[in-house]
């Protein structure tokens, strides 16, 4: 473990330690999550923005947002004024000049307009520096999600990772990526004195799995005090368990979509599109015995650690050069 992340950890808690922040004030909120209206999200009633929000309030959320792949579709359904409800989008920039691959930013308390404006800068301009020259000129609130994530495919500049971290108020630790990755960022995070939020990022329903915490009689004051260090991060059990239950809500997901969602969607892989093609198709569907034994197999592989074990061994020489580059922060 890096050093500073190593120091850093003194910020997470269990969430059986939560009761008394609770009682001083403290919020909840986990700020990245996805619902039906993301296109690689399948297209499922247990994912509708409806359903999420209020599962969000049974789990005592402060407050609720979506960040969905380039859209606020989620809000056009929900209202843009709901209580406790921030509205949120997960903006991707594919800056080649600047960075070097794709980053991802959240950001919050925008409105349809503000959204359209970025939506124009992020893929016509392609530049993340005028990006965040707007989000500061219209005093919105962002934080950089998975900053050791890459698209498949993209040659990630590392070096642009660390310059590009002193420029946000916020550093995501993410549960959808390896633990590496995250103390990486963590140590990013307090080398740069930049706040921490620790996100499910889930594509299948599970909100608030974990959270992170902090006071704020508004969401605007609840995501300063982060920035400012004054927050704890809430997670229960491993990485590795937090995906593989992702993975296998997702086949579940997946198999229960109607035929005519497919087209909605994407895995952003190939193999997997041909591989939900296939589940979807008429052959399956009309035998429902053979669909939902079809779904317990993959289920049963994919909660044998096997997937995980692999994605892990496929990221093995990334994480040694990132923690080489690491080396000199």
């Amino acid at each position: 473990m890096h050093k500073k992340a190593r120091f850093s950890m003194n910020k997470v808690l269990s969430s059986d330690k939560t009761m008394e922040l609770m009682d001083e004030g403290w919020q909840k909120a986990d700020l990245h999550v996805h619902t039906s209206c993301s296109y690689d999200v399948p297209k499922c009633s247990t994912v509708h923005p409806q359903r999420l929000f209020e599962k969000a309030l049974s789990r005592n959320m402060g407050y609720v947002t979506f960040t969905d792949h380039d859209t606020v579709e989620a809000f056009d359904m929900l209202g843009w004024k709901k209580e406790r409800l921030v509205p949120g989008v997960e903006l991707s920039v594919t800056d080649m000049c600047n960075v070097g691959h794709t980053v991802h930013i959240n950001v919050f308390e925008l409105d349809k307009e503000q959204f359209q404006d970025m939506e124009f800068i992020a893929t016509k301009r392609q530049d993340i520096f005028s990006l965040i020259d707007f989000m500061n000129d219209n005093d919105l609130l962002y934080m950089y999600n998975h900053p050791f994530w890459f698209a498949v495919g993209e040659k990630p500049n590392l070096l642009a990772v660390p310059e590009l971290s002193k420029h946000f108020p916020v550093i995501e630790y993410n549960m959808q990526d390896l633990k590496q990755k995250n103390l990486f960022s963590m140590a990013l995070a307090h080398r740069f004195r930049k706040g921490m939020a620790v996100t499910t990022d889930s594509h299948t329903g599970g909100i608030g799995a974990v959270y992170t915490m902090a006071k704020g009689d508004d969401f605007r004051e609840y995501f300063k005090n982060i920035s400012k260090g004054n927050y704890y991060l809430v997670m229960d059990g491993p990485i590795w368990k937090h995906i593989t239950q992702e993975l296998s809500a997702w086949i579940e997901l997946v198999f229960n979509m109607d035929r005519i969602s497919q087209h909605e969607f994407s895995t952003g892989v190939n193999l997997l599109d041909r591989a939900v093609k296939l589940i979807l198709s008429e052959k399956l569907t009309e035998h429902p015995n053979v669909n939902l034994f079809t779904m317990r197999s993959i289920q049963k592989l994919s909660t044998s650690g096997l997937p995980f074990f692999l994605y892990t061994l496929s990221k093995r020489s990334q994480v040694s050069e990132i923690e080489k580059m690491m080396s000199i922060y």
